[in-house]
């Protein structure tokens, strides 16, 4: 995973403000804040991204939005994930 920032990105993300999880393949699970996102990725604020693992799933319950995705790129606190 980068620990940069990419600006590749193949749609235009939507500025936002949500509570999610990010669920794990093996039934753990962490919050986040979705901060933005698009119909490709997200980005997400997480206490702490070291350790997560290569697949997850980005879960924002009050939109009954769930999607398998992959991080891309992480800075602090910050990853950016990629829809699968």
């Amino acid at each position: 995973m980068s620990e940069t920032n990419s600006e590749h990105r193949t749609s235009p993300r939507h500025r936002v403000f949500k509570g999610g999880r990010l669920a794990f393949p093996d039934g753990g699970a962490v919050d986040c804040v979705v901060r933005n996102i698009s119909s490709s990725g997200a980005r997400v604020d997480v206490v702490d991204p070291r350790g997560l693992p290569e697949v997850f799933t980005l879960v924002i319950a009050a939109d009954h939005f769930k999607r398998r995705c992959h991080p891309v790129w992480s800075h602090d606190k910050q990853i950016g994930v990629v829809f699968e």
